[in-house]
């Protein structure tokens, strides 16, 4: 699965680095503006991971207010993407969220993952190494797909069911599968508090801007979410 992942995104790079930021109103109309509400403006001095980067645009935004970025994906092209974007303004590695990470014990005030983690079947190893890398009361901010959003897509029809799905996207004139796992909200929230004290959940609500450019997926979206936030406490 990690292999069909890094080959989809590698696939997909190019579409994030150059159309996704602009052409997107799912990323700069719904998803960023939620997440980035929950971001302090100042980072100043704190050192943050980006986990699942892909193009950069976090990177950027976690650069622009003053923090000291790592960023990592899976993906050598989204990775290729992100040093373009930011050039040396980052650390940035190919890595693999599923394997242990290669950072000390406390030596992050946040971590940040922006539609990641619903790529991983297991997210039991991946938040012990986060707990393990993030510093006492530092912060876990992540996005995902919202477990009501992909009940259509699911072959069992098992709403309580972990179950890998393969998505279609229509992307820049092709057609990309996209496999992810779908996980009932029980799920997301029992395996968060296991290992991060739960501080807030946000099901976003798209922007005024969305509304006017895309009125139809605007009401949609207010009807039912397709993307959940969770920020969480490190308590270790």
């Amino acid at each position: 699965m990690k292999e069909k992942i890094t080959e989809t995104f590698n696939q997909l790079a190019k579409v994030y680095e150059h159309n996704i930021d602009t052409d997107s109103l799912h990323n700069s109309e719904y998803e960023r503006p939620a997440m980035l509400e929950l971001l302090p403006n100042n980072l100043e001095n704190k050192r943050v991971l980006d986990a699942g980067c892909a193009a950069g645009w976090y990177t950027e935004q976690l650069i622009d207010r003053g923090a000291r970025v790592v960023a990592i994906d899976v993906s050598p092209d989204m990775v290729h993407a992100t040093k373009r974007r930011v050039d040396k303004k980052a650390e940035i590695h190919c890595h693999d969220l599923t394997e242990p990470l290669p950072f000390e014990n406390d030596s992050f005030d946040m971590v940040i993952s922006s539609l990641t983690l619903h790529y991983l079947k297991d997210w039991h190893p991946t938040f012990q190494e986060f707990q393990r890398i993030l510093k006492r009361e530092g912060t876990l901010l992540f996005s995902v797909h919202h477990p009501a959003s992909d009940i259509h897509l699911l072959q069992n029809g098992n709403y309580f069911s972990t179950e890998l799905i393969i998505d279609q996207w229509h992307k820049d004139g092709k057609l990309y599968e996209v496999p992810f796992y779908h996980r009932p909200l029980t799920e997301i929230i029992n395996q968060t508090s296991t290992y991060f004290a739960m501080e807030k959940l946000m099901e976003p609500q798209p922007t005024r801007k969305l509304q006017e450019q895309a009125s139809e997926t605007y009401q949609q979206l207010m009807k039912s979410p397709d993307f959940l936030i969770i920020k969480a406490t490190s308590t270790l």
